[in-house]
Formats: structure tokens, C-alpha cells, sequence
């Protein structure tokens, strides 16, 4: 497969990253445009019972009854827009009467997450009735913490049809216990002009990003998961395989790099302004990010899958403890696996769906064509032979020392 996909194809990835802009929509793409009532059947959850609860133990999802309220945070620009309104949202409310709070208040996993654990931890709720959380540090300690109230997969029957076996059972979430993935992504690399000119080539591998001709002009990002990933894959190391000795060595590697002043910086989302702006000039990036700037001026930066590959993750949706409406939220779950919903969603996302049934849905939408044809949205055979999967946190003592090992090269 070309490293470098025709822009075309790069409309499946990052966007929820996207905080700080408007995100661009082509004319004609409105997901409301079909009139999803006329396309959907009726969905939703036989409901039954009682509130929500402090604790995840024992949690008995037959106490429970339909409040007709959702409270859902998810990350910005990950959902159907048209005109201000989320069109699958207001289907959904009438539907099956449930009104949904939904706010975009996700712009990192880490930051999100400190915020709720003080109200976990204290066994309150966290007023969210549905989060959405990638795959790794944070979802590992919900789980472990026990702060997450396990799904009625019987009341799931759109996942159970329609998800993927991509996503299903997953290595973090063993029988999809706690989590259903909302959408999926790759982290890869971005370059500038600048970065073929110091190398007399384009860059096409991760040891580009200890190459001394691109000094100080490096992006790596601030996320250790990310970073101590590819510090993995740089020495041929697979991420979900390796151990303690393993991080290790990656962290001398990355150590090296920073000590030599090849890295600008650690960066969070600011990676792309630095990018942008040619203080960097070679960055590890969400390419979702990268199709967005070609069509906001910077045309000439580039998304690479390098030869190494790239990492697949998957962002979740998760029933914290304490929600006061799960029934609710486990109802959403079914309607946004229905192929209809999902294919609306995939058409203005760009993302990776979870539901491959909505192909031929999407290649029907206005513009939909090259989404449904994209890889990167619907992935083929020769997308996952480049992907690598993250490690899986075993227990907070794993966790801590993934931590202590690959933090120090962020904060030191």
C-alpha cells in the first residue's frame, strides 16, 4: 500500500481531536439528508427498573427503567452535524423519547478522566451517563477500579449483528464487558516540505524521527501511550506483546533523542499548529488532523503510514458508576450500532466505523462514495496488516511503572 493515501482516503481518522477550529464540511454532506426516521425502524431497549449506583458490583440491570434523559459526553466533532442540530440525536429522541444532553467537553483522555476520578473515587456520579474513552491508561483503571458498570450484551442486539469482529472482544475488554467502540483511528506521521529538503527524501519510517538532520524540529506527542508505542515500534518491538524490559529500551531510545535536541517538544493537540507554523517539521500525528489542514491552507503537508505501521485505537463508549440513567445510555449503544445511523455518522465523521454493514448505506449518502470506498473508514486487508495494537494494562502496578518509565521524557 502507497504511504502516502490520496487525500481522497484520509477522511477517516482523528478529527475528534479537533478542538480549537470549525471543522470543514463539504456541501452536500449534511447527515440529516436522507430523513433517518424514514430509513430507521423503531430501536430501543426493553426497559425495566431503578437507578443507577455507586458501585458496579452486583449491579442488576433488571432493576432498571428508562428515564428519558442521557447525559453524553463524547470528544468535538464526533458526531453528525447539520445546521447546529446532531440529526441521528433527534431521531433518536423521537425515537424512543429520550431527550440527550450531549456535550463535547472531551479533548484529552487524561485531562477528562482527572476530572472524574475525585467524584469515582468518592463514589459519586460523575453526572455522565455515557463517555467516550480510547483504548489504554485510563480505560485500564476505570476497569481495574472497577468504575465501570458492566453491559447487558443481551440487550445489545445491534452489536451483537452488526460490530465488527475488529472490535469485538478486544484485548483490553475481554467480551466486550465494560465497552462497545464508537469509532476507531491510526496514529501515523505527518511532514512538512521542509522535512524533504533536510532529508533529501521524503520520510518514510519512524527512524526519521532520530535522524539529527531534522533537529529541533521533531514532534512527539504528550500522550505516554503514544510515545512509548512507538518508541517500541522504532526497535521493532510489538506495543501489545512487550514488557517491562521492553519499555525500558524504548525509553533509552526516546531519552537519546530528546538528549540530542532532536524532539521541538511533547505535544498534545498543539502538534498540528506546530506543524502548520514549520517549527516542526516531522510529527507523530492523528492524519484525521492532517486532511483537515490541506483544506485550510496547508495543502503541502503530508499524512505517512510509515514502514513500521501505525497504531489502531479505539475510542469506547462506557457507562460510568453512578449514572443516573444506564438504561438510557444502553439504549443509545444499540441505536448508534444500527447500519443506517452508523453510515450517517461514518459520512460526516471520516472515521473508522464499527459497523461494516454501513457500506453500502454510506456509498448511497451524497459525497459518500469515496468514504465508502476509503480504507481508512472501512479498513481492507492490506490497512490491518499495518496496524499495531496497544499494550494492556494489567494492574495498577503495570500501569505505574509504564508510567514512571516513559513520563520522565515528557516532564523531565
Amino acid at each position: 500500500m502507497d504511504p502516502t493515501p490520496d487525500p481522497a482516503l484520509i477522511r477517516g481518522l482523528t478529527q475528534r481531536r479537533i478542538s480549537r477550529r470549525d471543522a470543514l464540511r463539504y456541501a452536500g454532506m449534511g447527515a440529516g439528508a436522507l430523513g433517518l426516521a424514514a430509513i430507521l425502524d423503531a430501536c430501543g431497549v426493553k426497559s425495566s427498573g431503578a437507578a443507577g449506583s455507586t458501585s458496579a458490583s452486583g449491579f442488576d440491570w433488571s432493576a432498571q427503567t428508562l428515564h428519558h434523559q442521557l447525559n453524553f459526553a463524547n470528544w468535538p466533532y464526533y458526531i453528525d452535524t447539520s445546521h447546529g442540530t446532531h440529526p441521528t440525536l433527534d431521531t433518536f429522541t423521537q425515537q424512543t423519547g429520550i431527550n440527550v444532553n450531549y456535550k463535547p467537553v472531551i479533548n484529552d483522555n487524561q485531562a477528562f478522566y482527572a476530572k472524574l476520578k475525585p467524584q469515582l473515587q468518592a463514589g459519586q456520579s460523575t453526572g455522565w451517563d455515557i463517555i467516550v474513552i480510547t483504548n489504554g491508561a485510563q480505560l485500564s483503571e476505570l476497569i481495574g477500579n472497577d468504575w465501570l458498570i458492566p453491559l447487558d450484551l443481551s440487550q445489545l442486539p445491534n452489536f451483537t449483528k452488526y460490530a465488527s469482529d475488529s472490535i469485538k472482544n478486544p484485548s483490553y475488554d475481554p467480551g466486550n464487558k465494560y465497552s462497545v467502540v464508537w469509532q476507531s483511528g491510526f496514529t501515523g506521521l505527518a511532514f512538512s516540505p521542509k522535512a524533504t529538503e533536510a532529508l533529501g527524501r521524503e520520510p518514510d519510517s519512524l527512524a526519521d524521527l532520530w535522524d539529527d538532520r531534522l533537529k529541533g524540529h521533531v514532534g512527539m506527542m504528550s500522550d505516554n501511550t503514544e510515545l512509548g508505542s512507538i518508541g517500541l515500534l522504532h526497535l521493532g518491538i510489538e506495543p501489545s506483546t512487550s514488557k517491562p524490559d521492553d519499555w525500558t529500551k524504548a525509553a533509552q531510545v526516546l531519552q537519546q533523542q530528546k538528549d540530542a535536541g532532536i524532539p521541538r517538544g511533547y505535544f498534545d493537540q498543539g502538534y498540528i499548529n506546530q506543524l502548520e507554523d514549520d517549527n516542526t517539521w516531522l510529527t507523530q500525528a492523528w492524519s484525521g488532523d492532517v486532511f483537515l489542514a490541506n483544506q485550510t491552507g496547508y495543502p503541502e503537508l503530508k499524512f505517512i503510514v510509515p514502514k513500521e505501521g501505525v497504531m489502531f485505537w479505539h475510542d469506547n463508549m462506557l457507562i460510568p458508576v453512578g449514572a443516573e440513567n444506564p438504561l438510557d445510555a444502553l439504549t443509545y449503544m444499540n441505536y448508534a450500532y444500527d447500519p443506517h445511523v452508523a453510515a450517517l455518522m461514518a459520512n460526516y465523521i471520516w472515521y473508522v466505523t464499527p459497523v461494516p454493514a454501513a457500506k453500502p448505506i454510506v456509498a448511497g449518502l451524497p459525497g459518500g462514495k469515496p468514504v465508502a470506498d476509503s480504507p481508512l473508514v472501512f479498513p481492507d486487508q492490506a490497512m490491518y496488516s499495518q496496524t499495531h495494537t496497544y499494550y494492556v494494562y494489567t494492574g495498577t502496578d503495570d500501569l505505574d511503572q509504564w508510567n514512571n518509565t516513559f513520563d520522565p521524557i515528557i516532564t523531565g
